[in-house]
């Protein structure tokens, strides 16, 4: 296990575009929540006991945590995390001086902001709670108590000045900018607005992004996200590389070694929702055989700039998956989508990577299967 990701569910306000699990704090669910996060951790830890390479600390709103809370959170973790990046996401409304000194002397060391834009309006319209000003002085404040930090935008949206939100990130002194198009997720209240998007609009909005970033010496190293050099979320790139990492807390899912099953590849562990959790019901386990994790590692790793290395997933799996995929492959880097390195993979643009998924991962449906396939 790589790393950890830890799902605190507790916002001060739901956004209305949002579907994560979240909640409002009431009563005494914060103290029932840090109590039952001791007994997760302990139990995860006697199995993976580190050191942690990567901490994620993800919501909701963990920010929106008070201080004796987020210290009783700390606390409760076993794990070493001395040298890890150590990644909160905060509000821009939830930081101040003091609390951002206190973040430092618990070992984080990366802060993710959820800035969203810097316009009133398209702030206005999303929902959020801070207005241009504090997201500028939580960004401001981020960087002076020499925080990594990222800032997350969302991109294509009504109304939105997009070179203005790009142009004032840029200027920023962020080493990280995560863009995302606003998804109308079932269920919100965006869905019953019927607000509309417009993908025309959204894919010439990642051409700008990438422009503009790039000008100012970000690199779009994977479909949503732009770093500087050295900059890039470590944590994430373990999603996309499809390493190990456990999860503690409501909602969260984990993807772990299966163990000695030559059947199986990894598990993915996801926990239920918070009442449940916090009355002890195990996670939902699914069972993840090598063919399912090579398909996955394709898709993921091709999100990549620097694409995904056939070798290292045939390594892992045991699988033959180049004599499947070689001719497609091929075929796709004549045409230019692709470009090959050995048996590395790589998308020729990031903004036209899902149909060069699609063709490969239904090549890797005639992959032949061998009788026992080892870790």
């Amino acid at each position: 296990m790589q790393g950890l990701y830890i799902h605190v569910p507790f916002c001060p306000t739901i956004c209305p575009y949002c579907d994560f699990h979240v909640v409002r704090r009431h009563g005494g669910v914060v103290a029932a929540y840090l109590k039952r996060l001791v007994e997760e951790a302990r139990a995860l830890y006697e199995q993976y006991p580190g050191p942690l390479q990567t901490l994620y600390l993800g919501g909701g709103t963990p920010s929106f945590l008070r201080n004796a809370e987020l210290e009783a959170l700390f606390a409760a973790l076993p794990w070493q995390i001395g040298g890890a990046e150590v990644t909160l996401e905060a509000n821009p409304g939830t930081l101040n001086p003091e609390r951002l000194a206190l973040l430092k002397n618990l070992g984080v060391n990366r802060l993710s902001l959820g800035v969203q834009s810097f316009q009133e309006g398209v702030l206005k319209t999303l929902g959020r709670a801070h207005g241009r000003k504090g997201a500028l002085k939580a960004v401001e404040m981020s960087l002076e108590a020499g925080f990594r930090t990222s800032i997350d935008l969302i991109l294509g949206l009504p109304g939105q000045n997009l070179e203005a939100d790009l142009r004032e990130a840029r200027a920023l002194g962020v080493g990280h900018v995560s863009a995302y198009t606003l998804q109308i997720e079932p269920g919100t209240p965006f869905e019953l607005s019927r607000l509309q998007t417009d993908e025309e609009q959204e894919a010439l909005a990642f051409e700008r992004a990438e422009a503009l970033l790039g000008e100012a010496g970000f690199v779009r190293y994977e479909v949503s996200n732009f770093a500087r050099p050295h900059q890039e979320s470590q944590h994430n790139t373990l999603y996309w590389r499809l390493g190990f990492w456990g999860a503690l807390g409501p909602g969260a899912a984990a993807h772990l070694p299966a163990g000695p099953a030559k059947a199986l590849y990894a598990v993915r562990a996801t926990n239920p929702p918070l009442p449940r959790w916090l009355a002890g019901e195990a996670p939902t386990v699914e069972e993840i055989s090598p063919l399912e994790h090579a398909k996955e590692a394709l898709m993921l790793g091709l999100r990549l700039s620097k694409g995904v290395d056939v070798r290292e997933i045939e390594r892992r799996t045991g699988l033959d998956l180049w004599s499947s995929l070689s001719f497609v492959a091929e075929r796709l880097a004549s045409q230019g989508h692709l470009a090959l390195e050995a048996r590395r993979i790589r998308a020729r643009s990031l903004s036209t990577i899902h149909p060069l998924i699609l063709q490969l991962w239904n090549v890797l449906d005639s992959v032949s299967l061998p009788d026992s396939t080892p870790h």
